[in-house]
């Protein structure tokens, strides 16, 4: 029993650092393990970011053209709405009151009749 003792006491150190050095090199290569996947997720949600922003600008640039339409489709109707009015300041200016009322009454006439027959 004693000289498992010493022995024991002799081999005790060099276990114990024997020990430590290789949970000492397991947590290090679990650390490492960790931060590879740590690592890994982190490239999956920079190239997630990356196709959304893509989409974005995508989606940004498709807006902007259809905007770009609507600005011009909203001039060229403005124009010919300008030319509109220019014509009926002519008709009113040109014509009589008695035969402009005639005129307006007759339109909201007809409406009225084209309202109750779609009804």
């Amino acid at each position: 029993m004693n000289s498992r003792s010493n022995r024991a006491a002799l081999f005790d150190g060099i276990e114990e650092g024997g020990i430590r050095a290789s949970s000492s090199y397991a947590s290090h290569e679990i650390d490492e393990q960790e931060n590879e996947k740590a690592m890994d997720g982190l490239q999956d949600r920079v190239n997630l970011l990356k196709r959304l922003s893509g989409d974005i600008h995508e989606e940004v640039d498709t807006h902007n053209r259809m905007l770009d339409r609507m600005g011009n489709d909203m001039d060229s109707s403005r124009g010919v709405l300008s030319g509109t009015m220019d014509k009926f300041k002519m008709v009113f200016e040109t014509k009589s009151s008695q035969r402009m009322f005639t005129l307006v009454a007759s339109f909201v006439v007809l409406f009225l009749v084209v309202y109750y027959l779609t009804r």
